[in-house]
């Protein structure tokens, strides 16, 4: 036997000399049967990553149609503002990126939950009377995708249901289902401006509810909630004791005939995990920034949800720390005439769009107040040739080069949703397009009856 004697110096009160005997011949051995055990190759992909499912990118992907090459392909369907180079940030944002960077000071690890500093300044940002925020209340995440997952992660377990709008932001349903938790859609009206039948919603939740999320101003329906809608809301979460999830991503990205209210601002007694970021209304979503607001008034989370954040958070170091040593600047300097104009340029082109389309036979737009979607209805009746939502945008590629998501990809069939953020000649260009595909396909059922009849 062979054996090693390791001599360590240090600590007084510990042993100063530690034996450790190894018998080689039975490491061999060991060593040994590892290597038999493996008898092939039998790498898999986890269940986890199996139950991983983009509705959207599995639609589209299932499309396969090539647009037509005689047009210009004009994309109606990626929520991405920036894509066109129409919605540039504001300069003080990018000043205030290149001023953290240039100070050298966010090169390295920040905490898992961000910056203290960085914290205190969204808790700032956020903080108001009815719904006050400390730095200890902000957790940054990488993005607000991110922080719909922790959300979601730290409140429902495998087995444990959410409830989601439908039609709604596919990501919900994909992280849920992947982590083993069962989703139940609740209606929004599109006859009452997309808000919540709560009385669908209301009959959904059991003592298997984790949580309710709540996404306002809403994607893709472009609509806002109104205080009363909101108040009525919160009424059944605090009569069923469910906490919200509320994606907030848009929120203050309203029009100006309305307003937008924070959840949190209207309960005190309905804990709230609000997600936000600056992706959307900073115009920067490839800087993935997002944030998770805790709203716990009547210390129902307590600690067990918070410490639970934390830990969530540790599994990876926390978001871009250059980032994180802009928000201040960002917070403070970007001014007011930057979001003024980027919702005068949203408003303009959504009420082009709507009145547009809402003139084509066999469109049903619904008016957006805010975001940057609108949801049109399909009377399919009128289009007989085509079995569904999806066929309809496909031929519409096809015919056009006009790419929308059909509705299927928001658990909505018979819509379609036209993201708003294009240039405004591209915006009318396609309007264009979609009123001649439509008024080639359009049949008059009701006068084909008629015709039928005599």
């Amino acid at each position: 036997m062979d054996s090693y004697v390791i001599q360590m110096n240090g600590n007084r009160d510990l042993s100063s000399v530690l034996d450790v005997h190894v018998n080689m011949n039975e490491r061999n051995t060991v060593l040994g049967k590892m290597k038999g055990r493996k008898a092939r190759w039998a790498v898999r992909a986890s269940d986890m990553s199996k139950k991983t499912f983009n509705p959207i990118r599995a639609i589209v992907d299932s499309m396969k149609v090539e647009p037509n090459p005689n047009k210009t392909t004009i994309s109606l369907s990626i929520g991405d503002p920036t894509v066109f180079g129409n919605l540039p940030t504001d300069s003080e944002v990018t000043q205030a990126m290149k001023d953290a960077l240039d100070s050298g000071k966010y090169n390295g690890y920040a905490p898992s939950i961000g910056y203290l500093s960085s914290r205190e300044e969204i808790a700032s940002y956020y903080n108001c009377p009815e719904a006050p925020l400390e730095a200890k209340d902000v957790i940054l995440t990488s993005g607000c995708s991110q922080a719909i997952e922790l959300s979601l992660t730290v409140l429902a377990n495998p087995g444990q249901n959410i409830l989601i709008p439908r039609p709604g932001f596919s990501l919900y349903k994909t992280l849920a289902e992947s982590m083993g938790i069962e989703v139940k859609l609740y209606n929004l009206l599109p006859e009452k401006s997309w808000e919540i039948d709560l009385k669908h919603l209301e009959s959904l939740i059991d003592e298997k509810t984790a949580c309710l999320i709540v996404n306002n101003p809403s994607n893709p329906c472009g609509s806002v909630f109104s205080k009363c809608h909101l108040q009525k809301i919160l009424a059944v979460a605090a009569r069923q004791c469910v906490p919200i999830l509320a994606d907030e991503i848009y929120g203050d990205m309203v029009f100006s005939d309305c307003k937008y209210e924070p959840l949190a601002t209207l309960s005190t007694n309905v804990p709230i995990l609000s997600c936000g970021g600056l992706a959307k209304r900073w115009l920067v979503p490839g800087w993935r920034m997002g944030w998770i607001l805790i709203h716990d008034r009547r210390d129902i989370f307590g600690n067990e949800i918070r410490d639970g954040l934390v830990k969530l958070t540790q599994r990876i170091l926390g978001p871009c720390t250059i980032v994180q040593g802009a928000l201040k600047s960002i917070m403070r300097r970007t001014p007011q005439e930057f979001y003024h104009n980027t919702l005068s340029f949203l408003k303009s082109n959504a009420d082009l769009c709507y009145g547009a389309l809402a003139a084509i036979p066999g469109l049903r737009p619904v008016q957006p107040s805010g975001a940057m979607y609108l949801m049109v209805g399909i009377e399919m009746e009128h289009f007989p040739e085509f079995e569904n939502d999806v066929e309809f945008s496909e031929r519409l590629i096809a015919e056009q080069s006009v790419v929308c998501l059909p509705g299927k990809c928001f658990e909505y069939p018979n819509f379609f949703r036209v993201v708003i953020t294009v240039p405004e000649v591209m915006m009318l260009e396609a309007c264009s397009r979609i009123q001649e595909f439509c008024e080639k396909h359009y049949q008059n059922v009701e006068g084909a009856q008629e015709e039928c009849d005599k």
